[in-house]
């Protein structure tokens, strides 16, 4: 038929092409967003997110003459068999100076149990300035059935906050833990629950009711 239009091959390859492309990206884009967004909330301490400090950073670090408070908060998620708590309320520093709080944890069920702590400060702004140098949260914790440990954290709230119009006046930074049972240390305790051998009903003496059937 005259006027009928001829489909390209190579048009239609290098359409196809592109598409392909654009998925491949997508879903890159997908497997990169949780590191990226974890990047993203500990460059800008969004949502409260605390810093990690080395030694490059800690040695740039002056002393200022302004005091700061730092309350701690400790909890455990429902369900978690810990007993969690700081052993000391608040402590008020020098902003720029390095102070060191502690932690008690008790496993108060009859398994081991590992955790890790997610963690936060409060007011959200505080995030990008209150930096840790050692801590608990770092690495999972083990704990075995009834032990107590006490857990430091070694931290200082950068004095760059003093030029930050948002975030200078605040007098108060509340440090925030929530212990969690990792998903292999439930898993296991799963898994050994359902591996428990039944008591033997022959080990049981049967009540009169079923004696006499």
């Amino acid at each position: 038929m005259a006027g009928a239009v001829v489909p390209d091959p190579r048009r239609n390859r290098n359409v196809g092409l592109m598409a392909a492309g654009a998925a491949l990206a997508m879903l890159g884009l997908g497997y990169a967003s949780v590191p990226l967004y974890r990047l993203f909330c500990q460059v800008t301490g969004y949502g409260g997110t605390t810093q990690r400090a080395d030694s490059e950073k800690l040695a740039g670090v002056k002393v200022a003459a302004r005091m700061i408070r730092v309350r701690f908060d400790a909890n455990t998620a429902p369900g978690m068999p810990w007993f969690f708590k700081p052993q000391q309320v608040t402590q008020d520093l020098r902003i720029g100076e390095r102070k060191i709080a502690t932690f008690e944890a008790r496993n108060l069920s009859g398994r081991p149990i590992t955790g890790t702590a997610i963690f936060n400060v409060s007011p959200e702004q505080a995030g990008k300035y209150f930096n840790k140098i050692q801590c608990f949260c770092f690495t999972e914790q083990k704990l075995m059935p009834g032990q107590d440990v006490r857990m430091p954290v070694i931290y200082y709230v950068d004095p760059a906050i003093l030029d930050d119009p948002g975030a200078s006046n605040i007098e108060e930074i509340t440090l925030s833990y929530t212990f969690n049972e990792t998903p292999e240390s439930a898993a296991q305790a799963g898994s050994s629950a359902a591996n428990k051998p039944l008591a033997s009903l022959a080990e049981k003496p049967l009540d009169r009711a079923q004696a006499r059937r």
